[in-house]
């Protein structure tokens, strides 16, 4: 006991003597030095949540890897009125992180369906392909039987648990098909895309009625009114369907009790107490862009009614949240919209954070893949990053007056893109490429239509193979850690909804 006491006492001396020792640096009263030591602070503090977890909220922004992570809290600050990089997102907040390799079975750089499919079932895919063991060639129909593998939300559907999916892309699209659909194909978004004689798998809308009337699926809310009624019939907005089948998965729910929205006025008359079956579908094709959304609910409404509806079961919930048109304003290589819907990302976790606790919900945030986005020039702090790079200012802290040009005199701006439709390089008349860059200005740059430039000339801008990141608290959270395999997102999942006190 006595050489224990005298350990304490040695212990508490020295952490004294350390503080002190802090205290005595010239640096100490710097408000970095300050910023740094409360850092350290905080995670000396930091205490490991063994609880089982009640709920689980996957937040997935399509193509929001590292580096587009950055352009939107950039965006985010500066729409604050700050330089910018001081901003902190929510899910920067978050205590813990990991780095996470997105390659598949057989890509280097994959696509949207086979990283859902990792998060959703704990195996890695190929490229293409949706819930399928990688044994089954991409596309083959007939090979799916027998090779589909267990989806999370049919894990703990059938442990009593509740089930949401929501998109601001097609419910049909790769990343929410992830949660709910098996298939040889990504694009077999409905019948009239199957081949012919395939019959050992239906087409994904069709996959989500059966979900829905099997009790896996609670609520969905998200894109892709096409998908779901007959060609020879128009949706509410007047634009007619893609089935071949004469289905019309829309009446099917309603006819199983389930309710159903097709704008905002709709879905806020949803009566999120029944315990009936809700779907939502907002666009014949993807939601709008946030910038351009009128009369359709944001993602963080989405998000608010998905939980307020999947709370009602005390056994708890599994929601999947997708802010799939970030993915496509990189492909556009539009950087606006990609950061002005980054930041309704950002904002949908918010209020997932404040609408749970963090005692029996872990919250997972993560990105499926990167993109091909690039940061260009020495840019001095608080450069728009949306617009001009602008030279560092020697003598202060915000950017100098006048921005930093390339060697051929051109300003140029902060975001770029590696490849894609704003390639400097045009198709001339001999079918060769060539050309310069052109000039622009920061109200050009600026301006949400503007497409960002790029080198390689593509119609559209490709993803790349680089490591996302994962923020997350609550249970378990404290289990991403390092650089980890994709597939682990599930791995953490099932086990912290399967273990603790």
């Amino acid at each position: 006991m006595k050489l224990f006491i005298a350990a304490l006492v040695a212990g508490a001396t020295a952490a004294s003597a350390c503080a002190q020792a802090q205290d005595a640096l010239p640096q100490a009263g710097s408000e970095w030095f300050k910023l740094g030591q409360d850092t350290l602070a905080a995670n000396l503090a930091k205490k490991p949540n063994t609880r089982r977890a009640r709920n689980i909220i996957l937040f997935t922004a399509d193509g929001q890897g590292v580096g587009t992570n950055y352009a939107v809290r950039l965006f985010s600050g500066q729409q604050k009125g700050l330089l910018g990089s001081e901003y902190v997102q929510p899910q920067e907040a978050f205590p813990h992180l990991a780095l996470v390799k997105t390659y598949t079975t057989n890509g280097q750089t994959p696509d949207s369906a086979p990283t859902a499919g990792a998060m959703n079932t704990g195996v890695k895919q190929k490229n293409g392909m949706i819930n399928i063991d990688p044994s089954v060639d991409h596309g083959d129909c007939a090979g799916v039987t027998g090779h589909e593998l267990k989806t999370f939300a049919e894990i703990v559907s059938g442990e009593g648990r509740s089930v949401g999916v929501i998109s601001t892309a097609r419910l049909t699209h790769a990343t929410p098909a992830g949660v709910y659909a098996k298939t040889a194909n990504r694009n077999w978004e409905d019948d009239s895309k199957l081949p012919e004689g395939c019959t050992a798998q239906k087409d994904i809308a069709a996959q989500l009625f059966d979900q829905v009337k099997a009790g896996v699926i609670d609520i969905a809310l998200g894109g892709g009114r096409r998908h779901f009624i007959p060609k020879d019939a128009k949706g509410e907005e007047g634009k007619s369907g893609k089935r071949t089948d004469g289905r019309n998965i829309i009446k099917e729910i309603q006819d199983l009790g389930g309710q159903y929205a097709w704008n905002e006025d709709t879905f806020k008359a949803l009566d999120l107490d029944s315990d009936k079956p809700v779907i939502g579908l907002f666009e014949a094709s993807h939601m709008k862009y946030e910038t351009d959304r009128t009369g359709e609910p944001s993602l963080a409404e989405m998000t608010a009614a998905a939980i307020k509806k999947l709370s009602k079961n005390g056994n708890g919930f599994f929601l999947d949240i997708e802010a799939g048109r970030v993915d496509h304003a990189n492909h556009d290589g539009n950087g606006y919209r990609m950061m002005t819907d980054g930041k309704a990302f950002a904002d949908a976790i918010a209020l997932a954070d404040e609408l749970t606790d963090d005692a029996d919900t872990l919250i997972i945030v993560t990105a499926d893949h990167e993109h091909s986005i690039a940061f260009n020039g020495y840019c001095g702090r608080g450069s728009p990053v949306n617009g001009l790079c602008y030279d560092v200012d020697g003598k202060g802290v915000k950017h100098a007056a006048e921005p930093l040009k390339g060697d051929d005199g051109k300003p140029y701006t902060v975001v770029g893109y590696l490849n894609g439709v704003g390639s400097v390089l045009k198709k001339q008349d001999d079918g060769t490429y060539s050309g310069s860059r052109p000039d622009v200005t920061e109200a050009q740059a600026e301006d949400k239509d503007y497409v960002q430039q790029a080198l390689i000339p593509l119609s559209s801008e490709t993803h790349s193979g680089e490591d996302v990141a994962i923020y997350a608290k609550g249970p378990w959270s404290q289990l991403f850690d390092g650089t980890v395999e994709q597939n682990y997102i599930f791995h953490v999942m099932n086990y912290a909804a399967h273990n603790g006190e």
